[in-house]
């Protein structure tokens, strides 16, 4: 069941879900409120709720807004595209063959079919930075499952709106988002091993903090700096 209602100048969505707690989200780009609440739970509740976390809200809508933004891409010669937290030139190179992708110095080098349509290249680059994302983080949870002491099971690349990484705790698979790619190894390696923890605990609670206390002590600026770089026209924050 979906309903809404108003809160000052936001439209709060509320879903009521066969769950056991209420959760608050904040999503990008404009700050948009959302609570999956239990079903049992009326809506004045839920409002009050809402109400108590008003401040939270704000503070979060703020982050948002002020976080800085990429231009959207248009996929040309000379356009600037991030590699593991570096910036490259974008330099098109259009032959009859087969598409593909090469980094070269300060240049992401991208082979295409003359003609080639925007969504297109899109769709080329993209599936590269899948392939080198997969790689890392293979290296990573191979790194650190041992560590943890826990086993992945399968690891998946997607595009994501609100979330850096989540976990399927039952098939004790890891998803990332593609756009992680872009960013520094430590804040990589940071979302993996806060996914691979949740197959320790599945709540972000003093327990879960503990443990990335005790594994990865330096989380919290990594996950600071991680959140404070620039991010695509399509929005999301960890």
């Amino acid at each position: 069941m979906v309903t809404s209602f108003q809160l000052g100048e936001n439209n709060v969505e509320v879903v009521l879900k066969d769950i056991k707690n209420i959760h608050l989200s904040v999503y990008p780009p404009n700050g948009r409120v959302r609570i999956a609440a239990p079903i049992r739970m009326d809506l004045e509740t839920i409002k009050l709720y809402t109400i108590s976390k008003l401040s939270w809200i704000k503070q979060q809508q703020k982050k948002i807004l002020s976080q800085p933004r990429e231009a959207k891409r248009e996929y040309i010669t000379q356009e600037s595209h991030y590699y593991l937290g570096k910036r490259y030139l974008l330099k098109i190179i259009e032959e009859e063959a087969k598409p593909k992708v090469i980094l070269k110095h300060k240049h992401i080098i991208l082979h295409i079919r003359p003609n080639t349509d925007t969504e297109k290249r899109k769709d080329i680059l993209d599936d590269w930075y899948r392939e080198c994302l997969r790689n890392e983080v293979i290296k990573l949870v191979e790194k650190w499952e041992p560590i943890i002491d826990v086993n992945v099971s399968d690891i998946g690349i997607k595009k994501m709106k609100t979330k850096w990484g989540t976990c399927n705790i039952e098939a004790k698979r890891i998803w990332l988002n593609l756009e992680l790619m872009k960013k520094p190894i430590n804040c990589i390696e940071y979302i993996v091993v806060h996914e691979m923890i949740h197959l320790l605990e599945r709540n972000h609670n003093q327990r879960f903090i503990a443990f990335m206390n005790n594994f990865l002590p330096f989380w919290k600026e990594l996950k600071k700096e991680l959140n404070q770089l620039p991010v695509s026209h399509i929005d999301w924050e960890y």
